[in-house]
């Protein structure tokens, strides 16, 4: 049987007890992912690969294990080492990205790989300080590289351990606030033996068990130490800021169709909001102003009829497009744009929304790829 924790002593006792009781369940209980080691393979002196680990960690920023999968599976059958992504075409990288949204995570992905090669000789460095210096890498995933793949102590913190943290010691400072106070008590814990499986035992509870509603609390290995357990409301914490209220803008987007159904596409600036990846031709909104929402802001002159208005969500604000298609002959694409065939659409760099407008315009043009709201 999974041992709990039954009571608090000194610092060392709780954090010995603390990882005692989370790794033993850990061994039993773990999710099985592919970018991950059995623990088995762990204990054994099995090392995980940290490119695995790397661009794992880069997909599930914001995004759910089961929308990551296939994605992952894809990417890594692709390019299955740092070096073959260091090599890979930008354009293809962005493909293979499009629907996971937060697209500069692509953009660094790549730039990432590139700097492992050219600076490290093709092997991640295997200390936070080293991997925060690389593209793309801030605080959480630097941890989570070098204590899952290299076995270092680091506190790994993610919204799932920050959910376990907080109920386990009622912390009353409303999140983002707490993060400091909530890595500190992690930091605490972190055994030396097997940090990197204590790390993915902490996300595993936060996603299985200690979930944000109706959590598992009589199957949990801590649950006798967890200080909202005691107070009868564990779905108090953490407690959050009130949100701040999403700011709504609005443009139009412009599908042009040849007869051939071939789509008139174009590429966004490499930085900024959704930067390198492909779209419809479209007003000029931004995420501080709207963009004009009739035909007078059309690419080009033609019979442009209204295909109703797509609604998106994005991090800071809600985008609503008024969608217009026109059916033209055929014609030369301005500079910057091309005409992407119907049997090449799905595989274009196209984000979730940029599909939205596409389907409201062409119902069927293209697989929902909608994993994420960015």
């Amino acid at each position: 049987m999974t041992p709990t924790i039954t009571a608090r002593k000194t610092h060392e006792e709780d954090r010995g007890a603390t990882a005692a009781a989370l790794l033993s369940w850990y061994d039993r209980h773990h999710r099985r992912l592919p970018w991950r080691l059995p623990p088995r393979e762990v204990r054994n002196g099995a090392s995980p690969d940290p490119y695995r680990v790397w661009l794992s960690e880069i997909m599930l920023q914001q995004t759910t294990v089961s929308a990551v999968k296939p994605y992952f599976e894809r990417i890594m059958a692709r390019w299955p080492t740092v070096e073959a992504l260091a090599n890979a075409d930008a354009d293809d990288v962005m493909k293979a990205w499009a629907g996971l949204g937060y697209y500069s995570r692509a953009r660094n992905l790549k730039k990432c790989a590139e700097t492992v090669m050219d600076r490290h000789g093709g092997a991640f460095p295997d200390t936070e300080e080293e991997l925060k210096r690389l593209p793309g890498i801030g605080d959480y995933t630097a941890a989570a590289i070098a204590a899952i793949s290299f076995g270092r102590p680091a506190a790994v913190v993610d919204g799932n351990v920050e959910r376990v943290i907080a109920r386990l010691h009622a912390i009353e400072t409303p999140l983002p606030a707490a993060k400091a106070e909530i890595r500190h008590i992690v930091q605490r814990l972190v055994p030396e033996d097997r940090p990197g499986d204590f790390a993915q035992a902490m996300m595993d509870l936060g996603a299985t068990i200690c979930t944000p509603r109706s959590p598992s609390c009589i199957l949990c290995p801590v649950r006798d130490s967890c200080a909202a357990r005691a107070l009868s409301a564990p779905e108090r914490f953490p407690v959050k800021a009130p949100k701040a209220e999403k700011p709504s803008r609005q443009g139009a987007a412009f599908v042009a169709v040849r007869p051939d159904g071939a789509v008139m596409l174009r590429r966004r600036p490499e930085k900024g909001l959704l930067g390198g990846m492909s779209e419809v031709p479209t007003s000029s909104w931004t995420a501080r102003r709207d963009g004009a929402s009739g035909t007078d802001a059309a690419p080009f002159p033609a019979e442009w009829k209204s295909r109703g208005t797509i609604t998106h969500v994005f991090t800071h604000f809600a985008l609503t497009l008024s969608v217009y298609r026109a059916d033209v002959e055929h014609r030369p694409a301005p500079a910057g744009h091309w005409w992407s065939k119907p049997a090449d659409l799905d595989g274009e760099a196209l984000p979730t929304v940029m599909r939205k407008v596409i389907e409201a315009a062409i119902p069927g043009a293209t697989k929902a790829r909608r994993t994420s709201k960015k």
